[in-house]
C-alpha cells in the first residue's frame, strides 16, 4: 500500500521547501558570525555592505525560485 502520487509530490515539494530555506539561512549565519561580515563594531565597513547586498539579493533569488516552484503544482481543483 502506496502513497498517492499527488501527496507524495507534495510532500517532498515542502521539504524541498524546507530544506533550502534551511541551507540558505545556515549559509548567512556561517558567513554572517563565523567570517564577521554581518557584525560591526563602530560603523559598518566594505565588507559589511557586501554581505548585507548579497543577503538581499540571495533572498529575493530564493523566494523567486520558490515562488517559481510553487506556481506549477497542481492541488486536484
Amino acid at each position: 500500500m502506496g502513497m498517492e502520487d499527488e501527496t507524495r509530490n507534495f510532500l517532498v515539494l515542502i521539504m524541498h521547501t524546507a530544506s533550502l530555506i534551511i541551507i540558505w539561512m545556515m549559509a548567512n549565519v556561517l558567513i554572517g558570525i563565523y567570517f564577521k561580515m554581518g557584525l560591526f563594531e563602530e560603523r559598518p565597513s566594505f565588507k559589511n555592505y557586501i554581505y548585507y547586498g548579497f543577503l538581499l539579493i540571495s533572498i529575493f533569488f530564493l523566494f523567486k525560485h520558490l515562488q517559481r516552484k510553487w506556481k506549477n503544482i497542481d492541488l486536484g481543483n
